[in-house]
């Protein structure tokens, strides 16, 4: 990936865990206004969605940092390429997003 792609991703990102930390904010504070679970539900289900997206991009990156320092990856054996590190980080990031809309999804329907 060309520097600059990696710039706007990161940008993009960004915004992304800003706006997703926003809603999970104000999710939990109408759960605390008005006390319904399902509000509860929301804001867990998008704080899912949004550490998906933060871990993911932690991972990837230090992951990367360890590949180039030329550092042993902890729990992995054998060398890793580039191709291998995103793929980890988008597993990862793909099963946190679907565990937190799978809670979503029961937000909207429990009661």
């Amino acid at each position: 990936m060309s520097p600059h792609a990696t710039t706007i991703l990161v940008a993009l990102k960004t915004i992304t865990l800003l706006l997703g930390g926003l809603i999970t904010y104000f999710s939990y504070s109408a759960y605390q206004r008005s006390g319904a679970r399902p509000l509860w539900f929301l804001a867990v289900g998008f704080g899912i969605v949004t550490m998906g997206i933060l871990t993911a991009g932690v991972v990837d990156q230090l992951l990367r940092f360890s590949l180039l320092s030329a550092n042993p990856v902890p729990f992995i054996t054998g060398s890793l390429g580039d191709r291998a590190v995103a793929d980890i980080a988008l597993v990862l990031e793909s099963a946190l997003t679907a565990a937190g809309f799978a809670v979503i999804v029961y937000s909207l329907y429990s009661e």
